[in-house]
């Protein structure tokens, strides 16, 4: 049976004319393994569609065949927690990639690369204490405006994202940037450890979209909300509801969305500098 590339949920628009409750078609978000003879080199977070082409792309531009005809077979197998693109090679290919296992260094660039198994990818996470630190309706609407004057290499190259470390009444505090979005969540979540912030004591704002990796990263740092200027996909606002993580998206200056716990964002005024 063929999966949803989207879903249709509930969300709590928040604008200075009032609140009012809002319907977004927001992208799935599947784990697939790329399988080559028999085993897993790769699992990519993908949108659950057009899987054969997908599977094909990821065959050649990283080294796996040099044309798709060298793909023998080709299967796209599902399982409860994810699927499987399942590929069986021609036999000179079949040939290198065990060559090729013996010396592999783990591929860059996606923030599950390189995980062997789907359970791997949808790991169970610990659920947030209640209560915590609170943000005002204002400091979460400006939260991504504020982290816009923490990005001094997007301001050079207009091609990096950004995370930073917001704390009530006081702004952002810390920020990290990367060409990855993954990257810069672990950028800032190491620099706060090593400087002995607790992660708990703020929120985590990013410039990016939320999903399951950056749902699973900040709650794994112990951080109670997250707020972004893009949309979460829906498996990452169901993780993000299941772990106790206050989830607010499309954070644009005005208003933002609510998709999981709203209890920490407080009506209310609080200046930040």
């Amino acid at each position: 049976m063929a999966r949803a590339p989207s879903s249709s949920l509930l969300g709590l628009a928040v604008a200075p004319e009032g609140q009012r409750i809002v319907a977004r078609n927001l992208p799935e978000e599947t784990p697939v393994a790329m399988v080559f003879e028999g085993g897993t080199q790769a699992v990519m977070m993908a949108t659950p569609q057009d899987l054969e082409d997908f599977a094909t792309g990821f065959a050649v531009t990283e080294g796996f065949v040099a044309e798709a005809s060298e793909i023998a077979e080709l299967e796209i197998v599902e399982h409860e927690r994810g699927l499987e693109a399942r590929m069986w090679l021609a036999k000179d290919r079949s040939e290198a990639l065990q060559a090729r296992r013996r010396s592999m260094m783990g591929p860059v660039g996606c923030g599950l690369c390189g995980i062997d198994s789907l359970d791997q990818a949808l790991r169970d996470l610990p659920v947030l204490p209640e209560g915590g630190t609170a943000l005002t309706y204002a400091e979460v609407a400006g939260a991504t405006e504020a982290l816009r004057g923490h990005q001094p290499l997007h301001d050079q190259t207009h091609a990096v994202h950004a995370a930073g470390f917001l704390v009530a009444g006081q702004g952002i505090v810390m920020s990290r940037e990367d060409v990855g979005r993954h990257n810069a969540l672990d950028k800032l979540i190491g620099a706060l450890l090593r400087a002995g912030i607790t992660p708990a004591t703020g929120a985590i704002v990013l410039t990016s979209r939320v999903s399951v990796e950056m749902v699973q990263k900040t709650v794994i740092a112990g951080a109670p909300i997250l707020i972004a200027v893009s949309a979460p996909t829906a498996l990452a606002t169901r993780m993000a509801d299941d772990a106790g993580l206050t989830l607010a998206a499309f954070a644009r200056g005005k208003g933002f969305d609510l998709y999981a716990h709203p209890a920490r964002i407080e009506d209310g005024e609080t200046d930040v500098a």
